[in-house]
């Protein structure tokens, strides 16, 4: 018994290594391309929002959400970017993740002419690949928080794109740690897509933003 706790000891540890160590090998692999500040990140044409619920399930507003709508708000704003593609989850007849930033941008003023949709954004693999296969696109900014947009621009850089990343400000604490716990099995199975030479779900007739 003793042996066999030693050893299943040492396989968890060497787990939990690997782990963190594969984290922030991603983490620290994309340092110089993540800003924190819209005013100081580079110009592009389009700005890559990640798509996110609109509410949390005691139905109140999704903080992810709100921080990324309005930052992608303010690089229009600025000029940082010319136009927004909205990529998100659209599985289900009652479940659109583009369709309702488009909306919430409108509202904000941003002319709808300038917002493009993706809906096969199912996960940030297909979001970043379909923005180049689909899109044509090549120098972007994503936007997202930290943990996520890291983890984008990471496999954009990886495929042969450009992007940068503006790491927009998170949720709560215990939030934040539940979507750290995530991100370490979510950057495991990028290496994993990667390595794979996995494909997005769909991809289609290319689309031109213009």
């Amino acid at each position: 018994m003793k042996r066999r706790f030693k050893y299943l000891f040492f396989v968890t540890l060497f787990l939990a290594g690997f782990v963190l160590a594969n984290y922030y090998q991603i983490e620290y692999a994309v340092s110089e391309w993540i800003y924190r500040r819209p005013g100081r990140i580079p110009p592009a044409r389009v700005g890559l929002v990640l798509g996110t619920a609109k509410y949390v399930r005691n139905g109140r507003l999704n903080l992810y959400y709100k921080h990324r709508l309005e930052a992608a708000e303010r690089l229009f704003r600025s000029g940082k970017v010319q136009y927004l593609l909205l990529s998100g989850d659209n599985s289900t007849k009652h479940y659109n993740e583009p369709a309702v930033m488009r909306k919430d941008l409108i509202r904000a003023g941003i002319p709808k002419e300038r917002i493009f949709l993706d809906y096969a954004g199912f996960r940030t693999f297909d979001s970043m690949l379909r923005a180049k296969e689909i899109f044509g696109l090549d120098t972007l900014i994503v936007i997202s928080q930290n943990f996520h947009v890291r983890r984008a621009v990471y496999i954009g850089r990886r495929y042969g794109m450009h992007p940068y990343g503006l790491a927009v400000e998170g949720a709560s604490r215990s939030s934040d740690f539940k979507m750290f716990l995530r991100e370490l099995l979510a950057r495991i199975r990028v290496k994993i897509d990667i390595l794979s030479g996995n494909k997005p779900k769909f991809l289609g007739k290319k689309i031109r933003i213009e």
